[in-house]
């Protein structure tokens, strides 16, 4: 099979619809094979997992919905290989081995080292990881070799220098991201781009940030075609960029499925109207986000206190943008205080910083659950 998919929209297997929203691990099995039908029948191909995502159950969804479903040729499966997991060189084949056996794929079409930056690199290097994706592609069991990543332009750099046997690598960008000092969306494409690596998108809808986006920011992409939706403006800022080989999208709905597909399957990149269009909404948007989380939930499977905090900070980035736009009392006023009814509340955080250590945006969280605890508590 070709590198390179058919079509560059990828389904991110990371925020799936749940039949419990407390509960991860519970996907809705019947919409999310409906979500995979509808994917696979519009020509797109790709498939993103990982061996935490969905409360370690993403790898054993994908074989139900997928795997077990359809003609193994006729999709594309990527996973990834997490520093948190491995502690000895055996552990790296035990958990590839345990990666095949969950989601039953024989083999994966890509295969990553998951979430480098600074610190998580001297791990990946000592035992020599590069290297052994390399061997897993000679053994057949890893097709196509990368890694996703979550750091500067100059460690990016360094890195594809040191490792040119790289064919890919998994970036956060879009176009809100596109000029961040942290982030740096921008400068690691076109650290990418100069080493002739190619890109795939994550985050290219920010955790539903773009989705949601400020009144005058909607006025402003209707007024260019009424006809897209918001978040179609995010994925094809990103998809528009040369050398990007797939967008991976978190879809949570058919709903979101069919909006994606309707604005890639006949896919017109963004001219440079339209991109400027969009990161003059990136200005806008940036005034009102107080707290920047995508809603990985890296944070929360390690919570001693089991506190939601992807879902507290959106309440607080929501209550944040009303009160911006002068908003008086909302509904979302009262959210914080029925999703605590049943979790551990904001003001329950004992700073062990657990969070903060697995956050792929460096956030600092246990600060940032300070500010909503004094909102909402």
């Amino acid at each position: 099979m070709n590198f390179l998919p058919d079509k560059r929209l990828g389904f991110g297997l990371m925020r799936l619809p749940l039949t419990d929203p407390r509960d991860a691990s519970r996907a809705d099995l019947r919409q999310v094979c409906e979500m995979v039908d509808l994917f696979l029948e519009n020509g797109f191909t790709y498939f993103d997992t990982a061996w935490m995502y969905h409360d370690f159950e993403s790898e054993n969804i994908a074989k139900k919905v997928l795997v077990d479903r359809h003609e193994r040729e006729s999709f594309t499966l990527a996973t990834k290989l997490h520093s948190d997991f491995f502690h000895s060189l055996a552990d790296r084949d035990r958990i590839l081995h345990e990666q095949l056996r969950k989601t039953g794929a024989g083999y994966f079409d890509y295969y990553l080292l998951h979430g480098i930056e600074e610190g998580r690199l001297p791990k990946y290097e000592e035992f020599r990881c590069f290297e052994w994706l390399t061997e897993k592609k000679e053994e057949g069991l890893v097709r196509h070799a990368g890694f996703s990543f979550h750091g500067g332009a100059d460690l990016l750099d360094r890195i594809l220098t040191n490792h040119p046997e790289t064919e890919f690598v998994q970036l956060q960008i879009n176009y809100l991201d596109w000029e961040s000092e942290w982030i740096q969306s921008r400068a690691c494409y076109e650290t990418a781009v100069k080493h002739g690596t190619k890109v795939i998108v994550m985050e290219p809808v920010k955790g539903g940030t773009l989705a949601r986006v400020p009144d005058e920011v909607k006025d402003l992409f209707r007024s260019h075609d009424p006809s897209m939706s918001v978040p179609s403006w995010a994925i094809r800022f990103a998809a528009s960029l040369p050398g990007v080989m797939a967008v991976l999208s978190g879809m949570s709905s058919t709903e979101q499925m069919r909006d994606n597909i309707s604005c890639m399957k006949d896919f017109r990149p963004l001219d440079d109207a339209e991109r400027g269009m969009c990161l003059r909404a990136a200005e806008i948007i940036n005034k009102r986000i107080a707290i920047p989380c995508t809603g990985c939930s890296y944070c929360t499977p390690g919570c001693p206190m089991h506190i939601p905090i992807p879902a507290y900070f959106s309440i607080y980035n929501e209550g944040a943008r009303e009160r911006f736009e002068g908003r008086g009392w909302t509904v979302n006023d009262t959210n914080y205080e029925l999703l605590s009814r049943n979790t551990g509340r904001a003001g329950d955080c004992v700073a062990c910083g657990q969070c903060e250590g697995v956050c792929p945006q460096h956030l600092p969280v246990i600060d940032y659950l300070k500010d909503v605890a004094a909102r909402y508590e």
